[in-house]
């Protein structure tokens, strides 16, 4: 088996997920390919690498990619999978844990049940991005959400958004956002929007601070194109995917769609989108002093 790894480089702390990793993997055939910048910062950290070989562009022929992080280092993996249609197994060295949802304590017994094809594959919903602005090394896809936000000032934007044919809203608003179902449990729900079953076929919009209070999120069907037209008195906006950003100016339109392609997620079978809700979001706890 291939299997190619990205990690976060950014937290020293972390690293000791990865020699766990490593010594779970050396029990089987495997040939490892490591991320040059996350390649680097292990032997910084005097991780034995084993036989593990650096790589810059993912090859077509990888059967896994590991990414040892958290949710955000997931997303940048999904960037750099994009199409290939490989799957992506998240082990958990962040905080929140809705992607890279495999502890450390379950690092071992993931391992052996991959290895023994005792795992299941969930396919997730992307976005893509059409706007005249966009640079050639800015990948158009998000697995999240995608945000449209004020720029270099204090005052509002004007977002008008048109869903298939029909004109939707003006949003007079700090932002925009458009979440896929895996994005909803994200940026959107910090901004009071719904939660969607990883499944559902749905996006939702949902304004950043609007100006207007009974303006709220809206949850529609992901088979039209969302079209944004955005006014500014900076005359720029900021274009946000997944955390990735880039000043665009606003005469240039925005269309957003499904992607022809979803992003393959490794999940073991005891991991559930239910009982990742009721154990990360905390659901029927009481945590009241009696």
């Amino acid at each position: 088996m291939k299997i190619a790894l990205f990690g976060n480089s950014y937290q020293r702390s972390k690293s000791e997920h990865i020699v766990t990793l490593f010594e779970a993997l050396q029990k089987y055939e495997v040939s490892l390919f490591v991320e040059q910048n996350y390649y680097d910062f292990l032997k910084e950290q005097s991780i034995e690498l084993y036989t593990a070989t650096p790589f810059i562009t993912i090859e077509d022929n990888i059967d896994i990619v590991i990414s040892v992080g958290g949710d955000g280092t997931f997303l940048r993996t999904a960037e750099y999978v994009a199409e290939k249609n490989i799957p992506i197994l998240g082990i958990n060295a962040g905080r929140l844990g809705f992607l890279a949802d495999v502890s450390k304590e379950e690092i071992v017994t993931t391992i052996d049940e991959l290895f023994s094809n005792n795992y299941r594959i969930e396919e997730r919903t992307m976005l893509q991005v059409e706007v005249e602005s966009l640079t050639p090394d800015f990948t158009p896809y998000a697995l999240n959400e995608v945000a449209v936000l004020k720029q270099d000032s204090s005052s509002m934007i004007t977002i008008s958004a048109t869903f298939g044919e029909e004109f939707l809203n003006s949003y007079q608003a700090d932002g925009l956002i458009v979440a896929t179902p895996t994005g909803s449990t994200g940026y959107a729900l910090s901004v009071g929007g719904p939660v969607l079953m990883p499944e559902t076929s749905d996006f939702v919009i949902a304004p950043v601070a609007p100006h207007t209070l009974n303006v709220r999120p809206l949850v529609v069907p992901d088979n039209k194109t969302i079209t944004l037209s955005v006014d500014s008195r900076t005359g720029n906006c900021l274009l946000a995917l997944d955390g990735r950003s880039l000043v665009i100016p606003c005469d240039k339109e925005i269309t957003l769609r499904k992607a022809p392609f979803k992003t393959l997620v490794v999940k073991r079978n005891n991991h559930t989108f239910v009982s990742t809700l009721r154990n990360k979001l905390m659901w029927g706890a009481d945590n009241r002093n009696v």
